[in-house]
């Protein structure tokens, strides 16, 4: 019974792996021109061969072709933690002060195109396991290189 119970298991484990989705991201929608998403929904970023899709449940918000993208852009969002200080360091009688030199990172992508007539774009926030990832996945069907926003300079 235990020969049976491995084989099964052997036999299972490679068609769950296989099941798995590796070019599925999750991700927050931060904003841009896609309909009837909100900024802070979770969506699911899905890198295929010749396109990028956005799924939020079982429903598909948008497939945008590999070949329609324009621009590729990575940032990052870097502030301390000025609120989670001041409250451990008013539990901790002042100990918490240290925290204030702890940094946080958020990451983000952002992806813009034109499909004949129709133009649209959209930012996401990336887990920042994934956000490398989703960089060379989206680099690598577009071929376009992805442009680092917070070196480029906006004066008013």
């Amino acid at each position: 019974m235990k020969s049976f119970v491995a084989l099964i298991l052997c036999l299972s484990m490679p068609t769950y792996v296989l099941a798995a989705d590796a070019n599925s991201y999750n991700v927050m929608y931060d904003g841009g021109s896609l309909q009837n998403v909100k900024a802070g929904t979770e969506v699911h970023l899905l890198i295929d061969q010749d396109k990028v899709r956005i799924v939020r449940g079982k429903e598909e918000i948008a497939s945008i072709p590999a070949a329609s993208v324009t621009e590729i852009s990575y940032g990052q969002d870097v502030h301390r933690r000025v609120g989670a200080a001041i409250g451990l360091a008013f539990v901790s009688l002042g100990i918490g002060a240290l925290m204030l030199l702890a940094k946080s990172k958020k990451h983000y992508i952002g992806l813009t195109w034109t499909d004949g007539d129709k133009k649209g774009g959209f930012a996401m926030q990336c887990d920042k396991n994934d956000y490398r990832g989703e960089l060379a996945g989206l680099e690598g069907i577009t071929g376009k290189k992805a442009v680092d926003s917070d070196a480029l300079t906006v004066k008013n």
